[in-house]
């Protein structure tokens, strides 16, 4: 059994990945650290485990018991965590947050994380001692990318528009959260600034070997609780059916190779809903050509493939075990 500890686990991310790993059938939950929340029960925070766990949260963090730590801290806080703690050697770590996403040599200070997208990743995972868990919209976005990246077609600036839902601002109640502000109401935020686009363009650059074209990234503050759903618009050059320009068959064919050994990733020949991932770790990715121009649609639940499904999907990468143990679940479409 893989021993695990949860940093933060009071919160939205720290909930899902409870729910998660105590069903896994590898994993044992040896604490779940919250100082606000000590001694309380699990399920009297995260409501919708009663009767899955009698788990309580507590204040120790006894590192020397577990295999694997879960930082699902705020961004930022990660960083300074590990400067004021140290973590016995053989421990891995999972980071949700942006703090160790970008690359060692971009970083300031460098680090050893690996960015955990499994997609592009899996056998970096698998090697890794710590490894960076992508962000929710950057890992729907880039999803929708990679295969044209890795063809070199992403020539063009690319417009990216992406509706989120209300958990992905997390559970600290704010304005923009307010159920009645949120509901009923849709709004832009952080247009063209958003802190997933360095990752974004690292991954596209990686596989592309540069990148020159802006994503022109439109967030949007959904009215509903959870997912994530994108349309990016590319734009090829040449005539049809030139490299440059795909048809819209050799580009179905393209994603389809690109996630052939991606568990949990598929090319689907129509259009796309929200409902058909939203409780699972899956990403739909769907293409719709127009001449130069092609639509591609993605989508993801934040807080699975976007959040805790992948890192539970990376902790099995760690440690030798089935990429999809203890992920099998089903969507939420009715």
């Amino acid at each position: 059994m893989i021993r695990i500890g949860i940093l933060g686990a009071a919160g939205y991310t720290g909930g899902e990945l409870i729910r998660l790993l105590i069903h896994h059938p590898e994993a044992e939950i040896v604490f779940a650290n919250s100082e606000s929340n000590a001694g309380n029960r699990v399920a009297d925070v995260h409501e919708g485990l009663y009767g899955e766990t009698d788990l309580q949260f507590t204040a120790d963090m006894p590192f020397d018991q577990v295999d694997v730590v879960f930082f699902c801290f705020g961004h930022g806080k990660s960083e300074a965590f590990l400067k004021e703690h140290q973590l016995p050697e053989r421990v891995k770590i999972i980071d949700l947050a942006q703090d160790f996403r970008l690359a060692p040599q971009t970083a300031a200070g460098g680090h050893d994380f690996v960015y955990g997208l499994p997609e592009i990743h899996k056998a970096a995972i698998a090697r890794a001692r710590h490894v960076a868990n992508p962000g929710c919209f950057a890992t729907c976005i880039q999803l929708g990318l990679l295969p044209l990246a890795q063809a070199g077609l992403i020539a063009h600036d690319v417009s990216v528009n992406a509706i989120t839902g209300s958990t992905g601002a997390g559970q600290k109640p704010g304005a923009t959260t307010h159920f009645s502000w949120r509901t009923g109401n849709m709004s832009v935020y952080k247009v063209f600034t958003h802190q997933h686009l360095a990752e974004i363009r690292q991954s596209l650059a990686e596989l592309q070997g540069s990148l020159e074209a802006s994503i022109d990234f439109i967030p949007y503050r959904g009215d509903f609780a959870r997912g994530i759903f994108c349309t990016e618009v590319v734009t090829f050059d040449g005539d049809e059916g030139s490299p440059t320009n795909p048809t819209a068959e050799q580009l179905a064919a393209m994603y389809e190779t690109f996630y052939r050994d991606a568990p949990f990733t598929y090319y689907i020949y129509k259009a796309l809903d929200l409902k058909q991932v939203v409780n699972t770790n899956k990403a739909l990715v769907h293409i719709d050509k127009f001449g130069r121009k092609a639509v591609i649609t993605c989508a993801v639940d934040n807080l699975l493939k976007g959040a805790v499904g992948q890192a539970v999907q990376n902790m099995n990468l760690m440690f030798g075990l089935d990429e999809t143990a203890g992920l099998g679940l089903k969507a939420m479409a009715f």
